[in-house]
């Protein structure tokens, strides 16, 4: 029997998949998230923060924890280094006797010390676990995850993760990380302009409003799934995201109608697919191979509305959701998940019978 944990720790959310393995199959699976804004929070809470979400999954003994991290990227960091260090000492403080390891982004399982050796390495690795779980169901493919803050699009060519970019800042360049998300992204960052009553009106730069509003406005998500904190700390229903929406052009709801408002958010959506379509001609210049008929697999929050929207406007037609091979949870967890598959692999030499469910 193996038990591992695949943990992603993220500036935001940590998300953590425990899996159970006996003789080659795997008998349990469970995916857990927690919001912990680190920059909120403070960073000398991120050990309690690990060991509490472990100590709440029921997990206990694991043979091994497999951990990524995009946290480094936090200002409460100096440093991307800085910020390895602290996470890899942290997880080691809330997981002790556990064996530990950390992937980089060559798709390699590190010890603690090789990964503080290595820390650019280690930063910002967690698109790697998710293309890793792509290739297993096409050997040329396309994987986008849009999540709360961010989406990655990781291509996969003749089975193996086919990325150009090392680091945010070189996926950036070259189309395989977009930033805008499904709940976390500013709308001021979106767009710059916003028409109302026929006038192309420019929009403040202030945080009033965030991506979570426009999709609870428009349905695409639920108040429950609106997991992040408000820009104004309130609540997450339908009038309160409007009201949060209005004053990104320095109105409220006694200025803007409910139908304006409307008409704002499936602005500033369309804007958000843009961004994505933007940063898919990109990607596809430097590919120099063209995947469009080739299947492409959408995770995350947003992977429904706002990755699959996208990739239809860019002409992909083979468009499927992850979630029908991993479930729901893993595919809004997809990183957690792939690393837990990962070391299991890694501790039984083999990959598990029934990880795909269909």
């Amino acid at each position: 029997m193996v038990r591992v944990l695949g943990l992603d720790i993220g500036g935001a959310n940590l998300k953590l998949t425990v899996m159970e393995c006996i003789g080659g199959t795997i008998s349990y699976v469970e995916v857990f998230t927690e919001y912990f804004p680190i920059w909120r929070r403070g960073r000398e809470n991120l050990p309690m923060a690990i060991k509490n979400l472990v100590e709440k999954s029921g997990f206990k003994n694991p043979d091994l924890a497999a951990v990524t991290m995009t946290a480094e990227l936090s200002d409460v960091y100096f440093s991307k280094t800085e910020g390895v260090h602290h996470i890899v000492e942290s997880t080691r403080l809330a997981l002790q006797n556990v064996k530990l390891r950390f992937l980089n982004i060559h798709g390699e399982l590190l010890s603690p010390e090789d990964a503080k050796s290595n820390p650019l390495d280690v930063a910002a690795a967690n698109w790697y676990a998710s293309g890793w779980l792509a290739s297993k169901l096409s050997k040329d493919c396309l994987l986008v995850d849009t999540g709360s803050t961010s989406t990655s699009l990781v291509p996969v060519l003749n089975g193996k993760v086919a990325a150009k970019g090392f680091n945010d800042l070189e996926k950036l360049m070259k189309g395989e990380l977009v930033y805008t998300g499904a709940l976390r992204t500013n709308v001021a960052a979106i767009v710059s302009h916003i028409p109302i009553r026929g006038i192309l009106t420019p929009v403040s730069s202030e945080f009033f409003a965030q991506s979570g509003d426009v999709h609870i406005i428009l349905g695409h998500i639920s108040p429950e799934e609106y997991t992040v904190d408000a820009p104004d700390g309130r609540g997450t229903s339908k009038v309160e995201a409007a009201a949060r929406l209005a004053r990104v052009v320095c109105a409220d709801l006694d200025i803007l109608t409910m139908e304006e408002i409307n008409s704002i958010a499936s602005y500033v959506y369309e804007a958000q697919l843009r961004q994505i379509v933007e940063a898919l001609e990109r990607l596809f210049k430097g590919l120099n191979v063209d995947l469009r008929d080739k299947p492409a697999y959408t995770a995350g929050i947003g992977g429904e509305f706002l990755a699959r929207e996208a990739l239809t406007l860019f002409g992909f037609r083979n468009i499927k959701p992850i979630s029908h091979f991993v479930g729901l949870k893993a595919a809004k967890a997809l990183p957690s998940y792939a690393l837990a598959l990962m070391a299991v692999e890694f501790l039984e030499g083999r990959e598990p019978k029934n990880w795909m469910l269909s």
